[in-house]
């Protein structure tokens, strides 16, 4: 090989079409494991002399740790390990064909090559490529046979988010942005950024050929416990200094942003944030992953399948047991194969970024198989028990004395827990539902069987439990019951009217002291402040049922609202000689509507004028209106509009001009966000054409 430097031609366009990378916008070749690439390089005299080539990635490149590959040309590609075709030759510059295995250590290589009959020349670099997983290609670990769901869950850069809670789901729009500009290498710092990285890069580049491993050391670096990861967690309701979770719309910003302040963690994150930007790094190392959303979702701390809520005589929910239900939780699912389990337990798995628990000694979650969970193998890897429980605890409601100490069972519920478990559809925005797939139908012999199960593997069958009700607890039977039906619109905005309809179930009268209470909370539950408090006396004929109207007025509870929009009402019902009775509801309160049009059709890298309308529903002006806008393929990073106040009932109209710069279905995403409104957010499919 000459002295010169070798100039190469990566054939970016060709490879890129052939590897499903075109999406990416890079000058660097950009390839998939376990198929062949194109690249022709000049300053060879003689091609067909032998031809040594060198891939190596990481700082102490060796072939023991799977990080360095020598290979000559051979005439026929191998499966099992690096190999180079000779393509074609001109008189200065040679053609090759290059095939890395199903399972190589994916990241950035640097590829040389060295001339074997002069033994003086040292390699000669040609440059760097990056490898990727491989979804399309049946010898990898994260092989996907359906190549929709390829499309979808690889490919697609936009989302919806399910939340709300489970009377009442609702669902937003996200900007995965995985292909967007400087996003691949903030995804491979990430990985050089690990604790296991820096405490032995070596074996954790070995390792780095795994999707289980990549999964679980990913789902440790999103959130910033232990490792100084992306997100800083925050579900206090007050998010002074940082972004309020609600506010964010898309992974982009998040990422960019923690490699600006030089990897410091971004301020703020709860559930679905940590998992959309897990899902943005997954995808765009070619793992395929989608957000799950799981509605009555349960933290169980102590690991006993059992999730313990307290209450005070007031109806108050006490913040005072490390258990909780959480309106809903977003956790991810990727796909890829266990060998180390066998084959039933392929397939989707549960990978968690939120710090919710340790796992190892660090706040990480997961891979859980799918499989282990719907059949209550909670004895594998990885933390099957913490996942299991999210979806299949136990409810136990209990009195709590402060002043005693004492507590008294009000109720327990097995079939409260893991609800309308969601996902978004592929190709579609539509919601669909996965329950089925965590667990046999709720109150099925099957699904008590398994519950079983998994309590015997986790020995908590045989274990006396102190804390546990005891079963004359569990089996009283209350006097009275009782519900909190809505009567009017959930908007924020408007006056919160509920109805409490108490029945007397025995034929005898029954006197009632009743003691009401309505909290704000964030999503998790957690009480943050008192809105309002109420108690009634009431005395129920034999089997009769009475309705009582509650009314909670906008401006009564406007300014103790958590940018979740959540009020928990409670009604403790102390029965005269009978058992207490808790009737509790969450409610979820919509915002009022955004509408987005698009005025005219949507080109290619021509101008197209949008409106996003807005009117004021509440007879208080708003301040400090902002209006955010982002797309991938339709505008560069993220427009930020400030709008004027509103006055009382008054409608605004904003209009902003796009230039989309890729053809196909593409989505705008909007947030106008003002003081009394938190993150009110809406998106749009535009179809750009040629």
């Amino acid at each position: 090989i000459a002295a010169t430097q070798p100039s190469t031609n990566w054939h970016l366009k060709e490879n890129a079409r052939d590897h499903h990378t075109s999406k990416f916008s890079s000058k660097e070749l950009i390839v998939r494991r376990g198929q062949a690439f194109i690249v022709t390089f000049n300053g060879t005299e003689q091609p067909e002399q032998n031809l040594t080539f060198i891939a190596e990635t990481g700082p102490k490149p060796s072939k023991l740790a799977k990080t360095q590959a020598t290979f000559g040309i051979s005439s026929t590609v191998s499966k099992e390990s690096w190999s180079a075709v000779l393509q074609s030759t001109s008189s200065n510059s040679v053609s090759i064909s290059i095939y890395s295995p199903p399972n190589a250590v994916i990241g950035r290589y640097k590829l040389s090559v060295q001339s074997t009959s002069s033994d003086s020349s040292s390699p000669a670099s040609l440059g760097t490529f990056v490898l990727l997983f491989n979804p399309w290609s049946s010898g990898d670990d994260v092989f996907m046979p359906n190549k929709a769901e390829c499309e979808e869950y690889v490919l697609e850069e936009f989302g919806i988010i399910f939340a709300g809670n489970k009377n009442h789901i609702n669902s937003f729009g996200w900007n995965f942005g995985q292909f967007q500009g400087d996003i691949l290498n903030i995804c491979l710092s990430m990985l050089d950024r690990s604790l296991n990285y820096r405490q032995d890069p070596a074996t954790d580049l070995s390792h780095r050929n795994d999707p289980k491993y990549l999964g679980r050391v990913l789902s440790a670096m999103v959130n910033a416990n232990d490792d100084q990861g992306v997100l800083l967690g925050n579900w206090s309701g007050n998010y002074a200094g940082g972004k309020s979770p609600s506010s964010w719309t898309g992974s982009g910003e998040i990422l960019q942003n923690w490699k600006k302040s030089g990897f410091r963690p971004v301020r703020y994150g709860q559930c679905w944030v940590f998992a959309a930007v897990l899902t943005t790094v997954l995808r765009c190392l070619g793992i395929p992953t989608r957000t799950i959303t799981n509605f009555s979702s349960a933290h169980d701390a102590d690991g006993n399948l059992r999730v313990d809520e307290f209450y005070d005589a007031y109806g108050n929910h006490l913040d005072r047991a490390a258990d909780s239900v959480w309106n809903f939780h977003v956790w991810n699912e990727s796909w890829f194969s266990r060998s180390d389990l066998g084959p039933s337990y392929s397939g989707w798995q549960v990978l968690d970024a939120t710090p919710q628990e340790e796992s190892g000694g660090i706040y990480q979650c997961g891979p859980a198989s799918r499989n282990a969970i719907k059949e209550g193998d909670v004895d594998l890897d990885y933390d099957c028990p913490f996942v299991f429980a999210e979806v299949n605890a136990d409810c136990m409601y209990w009195n709590y004395d402060p002043a005693t100490g004492k507590k008294t069972l009000i109720f327990s519920k097995s079939t409260i827990i893991g609800q309308f478990i969601s996902t978004k559809a592929v190709g579609r925005d539509d919601r669909v539902d996965v329950t089925n797939d965590y667990k046999y139908e709720e109150g099925s012999t099957k699904e008590r069987d398994i519950f079983k199960k998994a309590r015997k593997k986790l020995g908590l069958e045989d274990k006396f439990d102190p804390t546990a009700p005891t079963p004359q607890e569990i089996d009283q039977k209350p006097d009275i019951s009782g519900k909190f039906k809505v009567a009017g619109p959930l908007e924020v905005g408007k006056d919160l009217n509920l109805i409490l309809v108490l029945a007397n179930l025995q034929s005898d009268a029954k006197t009632v002291h009743v003691n009401m209470t309505a909290w704000s909370t964030v999503y998790t539950r957690r009480p943050v402040h008192e809105i309002w408090k109420d108690s009634i006396s009431v005395i129920l004929s034999p089997k009769e049922e009475k309705q009582f109207p509650i009314k909670i007025p906008y401006p009564e509870y406007h300014q103790q609202l958590t940018t979740d929009n959540t009020i928990q009402v409670t009604a403790l019902c102390h029965v005269e000689g009978g058992i207490q009775v808790l009737v509790q509801r969450d409610i979820t309160l919509d915002n009022p509507a955004i509408d987005i049009q698009v005025l005219g059709e949507a080109k290619v890298n021509k101008e197209v004028d949008v409106e996003v309308i807005f009117t004021n529903p509440i007879d208080m002006e708003l301040m400090d209106c902002v209006l955010q806008v982002e797309g991938n393929d339709l505008l560069r990073g993220i427009l930020e509009i400030d709008v004027p106040p509103l006055k009382a009932s008054e409608k605004s109209s904003t209009k902003f001009k796009l230039i989309p710069f890729e053809t196909g279905p593409k989505h705008l995403l909007v947030n106008f966000s003002c003081d009394k409104f938190a993150a009110i957010k809406t998106f749009k499919m535009v179809n750009v054409i040629d």
